[in-house]
């Protein structure tokens, strides 16, 4: 099996998860590829092969063969499940090779085009083959193709014992789409030393750094009177969240900011004139800009509560994760190793900080410093997501040259 065909059967499987569902996995899909991981892993040979038979989540090991001194566990993380922000149920992958490098017609029939003018950087895979959709669901390249490149590299040294390397850890794991990734992940049983999620996007992308995160949930209680008869008496919920709403600052929305600015977004608002809810994520790469972030969204609330004299917005406030940067400080070499591999598979790494987060945020606070690599892929979580099968075969080069790093 070709590691396109890899991707390809493990696409198949829909592993869409799900916010709105307390249970780990959130779908039936998520454990199907992960039962179906074990078994290719079990088939492959892998000596130590288990599953946490509660929450599905597969780890396997290869003890090290450099017996003559001792090496450093690495490790290697992907999530099996999808986004929710688009179906990933029956999708239709097409492969284009020797890309032109202009716009793409996913869907003639429904007119749904990946336009260089949205895409600009489509254009840098020219001559390559890539995966694309047909524009009714997104790909599940996140995180798919970290899936299949960490398999395709304990399948090579599976077949390559001869190759000296430390003891090799992997893990695939759900529900990361919903932050809950490693709300169970066994690191003590993983045994890894240091660790790399393969889930970042463009050949050379490494990020050692991610946003320091948290969620606020907004619940507004009005009052619903007759509108006739509302003079002095109603109290709208739904206008509650925007008077709040209004009160943060205009340009910290995610469609002003860039690079390492922080941002305040509203994810989902509903309700009526009675009861009202608004969700939002709060970010930011400085932590003292994120906790002044917070305060701004509690300093707009109690202004709201202190205009109406009681509680008309009630705040839940809780931070997510943290950037992972203070925890990697202290150990350089995790960085620098995975600078020299793709330096050395002929890749100049982009070591940039990432506009969201990964496991390897929570992982890293819970004691394994943990970066995260490239896969090759882009466009994530809709229907113009896509994978660049030669970034691929890269990544899975630089996976490789890694452990080997670590070896030296």
């Amino acid at each position: 099996m070709s590691a396109t065909d890899r991707f390809l059967e493990y696409v198949a499987f829909d592993t869409g998860s799900r916010s709105d569902i307390d249970k780990y996995p959130s779908t039936q899909g998520q454990r199907d590829l992960l039962d179906h991981l074990r078994d290719q892993l079990v088939k492959m040979g892998v000596p130590d092969v288990r599953q946490d038979k509660e929450y599905g989540c597969v780890y396997a090991s290869l003890p090290s063969n450099c017996l003559e001194r001792t090496i450093p566990a690495i490790g290697f993380i992907a999530h099996v499940d999808t986004s929710e922000a688009m179906s990933g149920r029956d999708i239709k992958p097409r492969i284009i090779e020797d890309y032109d490098g202009g716009d793409i017609v996913l869907n003639e029939d429904l007119g749904i085009v990946t336009k260089i003018s949205d895409f600009p950087e489509m254009a840098d895979m020219k001559g390559k083959s890539v995966i694309v959709t047909d524009g009714t669901t997104l790909l599940g390249s996140d995180d798919k193709s970290g899936v299949t490149e960490i398999m395709e590299t304990v399948k090579y040294f599976m077949e390559h014992p001869e190759e000296k390397h430390g003891t090799i850890c992997i893990a695939f794991t759900a529900e990361e789409e919903t932050g809950r990734g490693v709300d169970h992940f066994d690191i003590q049983g993983f045994g890894a030393h240091y660790a790399y999620t393969v889930d970042g996007g463009r050949l050379g992308d490494l990020s050692g750094e991610t946003f320091n995160a948290a969620s606020a949930t907004l619940t507004a209680h009005g009052r619903s009177v007759h509108p006739g008869e509302g003079y002095g008496r109603l109290i709208n919920a739904l206008q509650l969240l925007m008077d709040l709403h209004a009160k943060l600052p205009e340009k910290e929305r995610p469609e002003h900011t860039k690079d390492r600015q922080g941002f305040f977004h509203l994810t989902d608002m509903s309700g009526d004139v009675e009861s009202a809810k608004a969700e939002y994520i709060i970010r930011d790469h400085d932590e003292e800009l994120f906790e002044k972030k917070k305060a701004i969204f509690k300093a707009a609330v109690d202004e709201i509560n202190k205009q109406y004299g009681y509680e008309v917005l009630s705040l839940e406030l809780k931070d997510q994760y943290y950037n992972m940067k203070s925890r990697l400080d202290p150990h350089p070499n995790v960085m620098e190793k995975a600078i020299s591999a793709m330096r050395k598979c002929g890749t100049e790494p982009a070591v940039t900080p990432i506009r969201g987060g990964t496991d390897g945020s929570r992982l890293s606070f819970m004691g394994l410093p943990c970066p995260n690599i490239c896969t090759g892929g882009g466009n994530f979580h809709g229907k113009h997501e896509y994978l660049c099968i030669d970034e691929m075969m890269t990544t899975i080069e630089i996976l490789k040259q890694l452990i080997r790093e670590w070896a030296v």
